[in-house]
């Protein structure tokens, strides 16, 4: 079984699109959505489109569960929008979506898809996280690949037999590349990036009504973010959390 992972689409349609022609080309067996499917420019239609989408399997993230109150009030603003875009059966939906799918991959063997770990859609991994640490976080897990997101940056890390896999953000990415990242899954990985139409994506976003749209496209559309940046962020917070 090849399997395409898509995580983090964060509602960026146009984003998603240009993957999806790719993905199409590839002819995977199954496509598995990592979380944070909707939060963005337009819930609504990411979720139709989606679930379009013949043998798509999905996770949920942090994102679908619309927590408030949010860190800030543009945060918390936002949330209330996207929120406000999507009817009663499509927060059900992301409600009722599973933590956690395994699939049995060619040359992978057992693989575990969650949005952050295993145990939590929270939890932060990234390049920098301590060997020691990244194994306390597969603690009883049997399988031996472990697939995930969250912090939109790719990663394919081994530790002492485990494979970690982080298959990057199809709508916020942080590579410091302005394109859309995924995985290709079987019979190895492979991390893979999509060009997107910039100014087709920005005009859509702006138009969207998203209360961040102006930010975001500025941040993150015609301009990215680099990892530099971020790992050290996420790796602070994880402190303060005590994930460290």
């Amino acid at each position: 079984m090849r399997v395409a992972a898509l995580y983090d689409v964060h509602g960026n349609v146009p984003a998603l699109e240009a993957v999806l022609g790719e993905v199409e080309r590839e002819n995977p067996d199954a496509i598995v959505f990592g979380g944070d499917i909707a939060s963005g420019p337009f819930p609504q239609e990411t979720i139709e489109l989606v679930r379009s989408l013949s043998g798509a399997r999905f996770v949920r993230g942090n994102a679908d569960r619309f927590e408030l109150p949010a860190p800030d009030p543009e945060a918390e603003a936002a949330v209330r929008w996207v929120r406000k875009q999507l009817d009663d059966e499509a927060v059900a939906w992301l409600a009722a979506l599973p933590e956690t799918v395994t699939l049995e991959l060619d040359g992978l063997g057992p693989t575990l898809f969650c949005h952050a770990t295993p145990r939590s859609d929270l939890e932060i991994v990234t390049e920098a996280t301590p060997d020691e640490k990244l194994l306390e976080l597969v603690e009883g897990v049997d399988e031996g690949v472990i697939v995930s997101g969250h912090t939109h940056m790719q990663l394919d890390r081994r530790v002492d037999g485990v494979r970690w896999v982080n298959a990057g953000s199809i709508g916020m990415p942080y590579e410091g590349e302005v394109a859309a990242f995924w995985a290709l899954l079987g019979p190895d990985v492979e991390l893979r990036r999509t060009p997107i139409d910039v100014e087709r994506t920005a005009a859509a976003i702006l138009e969207s009504g998203w209360p961040r749209a102006e930010g975001f496209v500025e941040e993150n559309v015609r301009t990215a973010v680099g990892r530099e940046e971020v790992v050290p962020l996420f790796e602070r917070m994880a402190r303060e959390r005590g994930e460290r």
